[in-house]
């Protein structure tokens, strides 16, 4: 008989970024309107301990990148479109650096690519930025391939691990979290340390008024969002044992690994997480090995994208730590469906005062899915790829034509060009 031979696969043809006019739409989460509760609550940050920096998180330019897209497209025509944040930066290291990796080549080799793109970029990047660039970059990927092959990115990574997707809500009210159907309740902290004895307090006082509002058995979490420090953490926690919560996130910076192990021997029954600003698997390694947090929280849009994401959670499912990303809204479903690891998934509350439901991308997409009641049918994800149609209204301004300055090519080698010296070549 003769040998059956594998259907030839479209490769990358084309690597388009954009960028998002205006707020309120987009990768990036904190570039919305003036009010929003995201931006202009009381929300402690590293930036608290400066009193000019404390009224809004726009002040010290929380939202200063903007949102980007990635478009890529295949030799057979299809295309594959992601959202994360970088702003003109992020379209920059696209055209400059990362789209050399990208054309001509096969969109199944994602950990090839993947790699290429981190070891290229390690001399400056490794976290931050170029990581979220390369996150984005993946994420059109793998919608790419979805679409080529017509099934949803959950299936090509292992498929479903269950029928709905449980969500907890982040927001400014608890309570109306509960009221929604959520599982949960997350708030953010209002006072850092740099605001003393009575900021101190203040947060007491916050989270207690919050646990009354919800009752003694709803899942209480808080969000410290890296702006504590490690004899704050040990006695804010303590001073609140009473309130029964079930989680404390992000309370120090991500750089300080011995610290988060400080506060888990201070507080060994107590909770903590983190993760939402770690970068890649390298990253991950000394907080899954050494076992003092108890929920991991990389965001797929910043950690890697969805190809280094599961790496994390490969790493995580070996210790059994749980994965729970970081918002993302549909990118992080795919992902969270997929795993047994993974029990349930966590919603940002998008409207401007958190009590209602709204898609987390704004108005990118038409048809991106939200939770209702609570949960998501998983029956809702099958559409190829990630299933997100562009809004053809979406305000997407082409990066190539605003790029200043004009991305260069690379410099040809010395074989490649004649080099003329007094005349020879």
């Amino acid at each position: 008989m003769p040998k059956s031979s594998a259907r030839n696969f479209p490769t990358i043809k084309e690597v388009r970024t954009f960028l998002v006019e205006g707020v309120g739409s987009g990768g990036d989460y904190h570039n919305v309107k003036g009010g929003h509760w995201l931006i202009d609550s009381k929300i402690s940050t590293p930036m608290s301990q400066y009193e000019p920096y404390r009224k809004s998180r726009t002040s010290w330019g929380i939202n200063v990148l903007g949102s980007f897209c990635v478009e890529i497209e295949g030799s057979d025509g299809t295309k594959g479109f992601a959202t994360g944040f970088g702003g003109p930066p992020a379209c920059w290291l696209v055209a400059e650096h990362f789209e050399r990796f990208l054309l001509g080549a096969d969109p199944r080799d994602t950990n090839h690519l993947f790699e290429q793109m981190y070891r290229a970029s390690m001399f400056y990047g490794r976290k931050g930025l170029p990581i979220a660039v390369i996150s984005v970059i993946d994420l059109a990927i793998w919608d790419l391939l979805g679409k080529i092959r017509n099934e949803p990115v959950y299936k090509m990574i292992g498929g479903a691990t269950r029928d709905r997707l449980v969500f907890y809500c982040t927001g400014p009210e608890p309570a109306a979290a509960k009221s929604m159907g959520f599982c949960g309740g997350k708030v953010p902290l209002p006072y850092g340390p740099g605001e003393g004895v009575e900021g101190m307090k203040k947060n007491i006082e916050f989270l207690r008024n919050h646990r009354e509002s919800v009752g003694p058995d709803f899942p209480l979490m808080v969000d410290c969002y890296m702006s504590l420090n490690v004899p704050y953490t040990i006695e804010l926690v303590k001073a609140c044992e009473d309130l029964n919560i079930n989680w404390w996130e992000e309370c120090l910076s991500p750089d300080d690994s011995d610290g988060f192990a400080q506060i888990k021997r201070a507080h060994p029954t107590i909770k903590f997480t983190t993760g939402e600003h770690e970068y890649s698997r390298y990253g991950f390694r000394k907080l899954i090995e050494g076992r003092y947090l108890d929920i991991l929280q990389p965001d797929v849009m910043w950690v890697g994208g969805m190809t280094e994401l599961l790496k994390v959670a490969a790493m995580a499912s070996a210790y059994d730590i749980p994965v729970v990303p970081h918002a993302s809204g549909p990118y992080s479903y795919h992902f969270v469906v997929s795993q047994t690891n993974s029990p349930f998934q966590e919603y940002l509350a998008n409207s401007p005062d958190g009590k209602s439901v709204l898609p987390v991308f704004g108005d990118l997409f038409t048809n991106e899915p939200i939770p209702t009641k609570g949960y998501l049918d998983v029956s809702e994800l099958d559409r190829p790829g990630f299933g997100l149609e562009l809004n053809p209204a979406a305000r997407l301004l082409n990066a190539a034509g605003i790029l200043s300055p004009t991305p260069r090519k690379a410099l040809k080698s010395c074989e490649e060009q004649e080099v003329k010296v007094d005349g020879h070549a």
